[in-house]
């Protein structure tokens, strides 16, 4: 569990990777992000089969999930952004609705049998996890951060 507010990676982000993309909000937009996190993850040296490749993925794809799920206004996108420095990676997810803020704690109820439990793994995979306003639209950024060592 996390209760910070921002994300703060481990030295300047300039000098790092990143990747910024927007993707509709359909299953096909997150089956997209998900699979380009995957194959960027691989081009920076963390290869498909690799624990932060397959990991930062499973993040990705619970992320991008409630972002159309839960967090789609009709005619907007959800904005992705990866970035990679100092053995550290950060998936962020926005989307446009400030109403839907989920809860910061891996101890309440998750869903239904069915649905419910994404951010209970997400709190569990990552090393660190928040929500937080959106500062360039209306919305909020969901983002989890991971410590990785390349191989």
């Amino acid at each position: 569990m996390n209760s910070e507010t921002s994300p703060a990676l481990a030295s300047d982000p300039a000098e790092g990777h990143e990747l910024s993309m927007r993707f509709t909000s359909s299953p096909r937009g997150a089956r997209l992000a998900r699979r380009l996190i995957s194959h960027r993850l691989d081009t920076w040296g963390h290869p498909y089969a690799s624990p932060a490749n397959q990991t930062l993925t499973l993040i990705t794809a619970e992320l991008t999930a409630n972002a159309i799920r839960h967090g789609h206004v009709p005619g907007t996108d959800f904005h992705l952004r990866l970035t990679g420095s100092a053995g550290t990676l950060l998936i962020e997810v926005s989307d446009t609705r400030t109403e839907r803020v989920p809860l910061l704690t891996h101890h309440s109820t998750p869903g239904d049998a069915e649905s419910g439990r994404g951010l209970l793994v997400v709190a569990r995979l990552a090393n660190r996890w928040a929500v937080s306003p959106r500062t360039d639209a209306p919305g909020k950024t969901v983002w989890a951060e991971l410590s990785v060592s390349r191989h």
